[in-house]
């Protein structure tokens, strides 16, 4: 369990949330969805500028399987997702054990946030986020691309690059992606752009 992880998202943790899913080499296959097969989270203390834990949830998914496609992009195989656990459970966990409830989150881009909303709704499994679903969600993909002054807002590993950092782990992998994204929320500039519901104590928008 994190520390503090009944924090009522007054302490300065973030959650970092990267979702990996089943996907194909074109159209889906008749009948199959594509569902959530690994949440990745890094959780980021704002005030003490550090990332201060990672876990990753392998989900179990009911409505598609994991093609070799996807095992390719993600490392994951068929049996490793046949391990997970159903979405219920994944969500759950998320809630009793690492603040979801509470605690502000962020992800790469709109994609995870929307997923789980999705994917929460089709299975009839409550949101563990929090409502409305807008409500404690940062896009880091677009404060980043603020912070920087893009044009265009770059993928995960170009973010990397531009910001000097190396890309630790596996790209694609939840867990690693959701550590890579914590570590570009942490930048300078990123966390002074943060959103001010969320900024570290005692940060403002000057930093470089």
């Amino acid at each position: 369990m994190d520390r503090r992880a009944a924090d009522g998202g007054r302490t300065g943790l973030l959650n970092v949330i990267d979702l990996e899913a089943t996907c194909w080499d074109g159209p889906p296959p008749p009948g199959a969805v594509s569902e959530i097969i690994e949440i990745g989270l890094a959780v980021v203390d704002l005030d003490a500028g550090e990332r201060v834990a990672r876990h990753r949830i392998l989900v179990r998914p009911v409505r598609s399987r994991v093609s070799a496609f996807c095992t390719e992009l993600t490392g994951l195989a068929p049996a490793d997702a046949d391990r997970g656990v159903d979405l219920a459970r994944a969500c759950e966990t998320l809630v009793r054990e690492h603040g979801a409830g509470v605690r502000p989150w962020a992800s790469w881009g709109d994609y995870d946030r929307k997923q789980f909303v999705r994917q929460c709704a089709a299975d009839g499994v409550p949101y563990p986020f929090g409502h409305p679903a807008e409500r404690a969600h940062t896009n880091a993909k677009a404060v980043f691309t603020e912070a920087y002054g893009l044009r265009r807002r770059p993928g995960m590993a170009q973010a990397l690059e531009i910001a000097g950092l190396p890309l630790e782990g596996r790209h694609h992998r939840g867990v690693d992606d959701a550590w890579n994204i914590a570590a570009l929320v942490l930048r300078p500039a990123v966390r002074a752009a943060w959103p001010a519901a969320w900024r570290p104590r005692g940060s403002g928008r000057s930093g470089g």
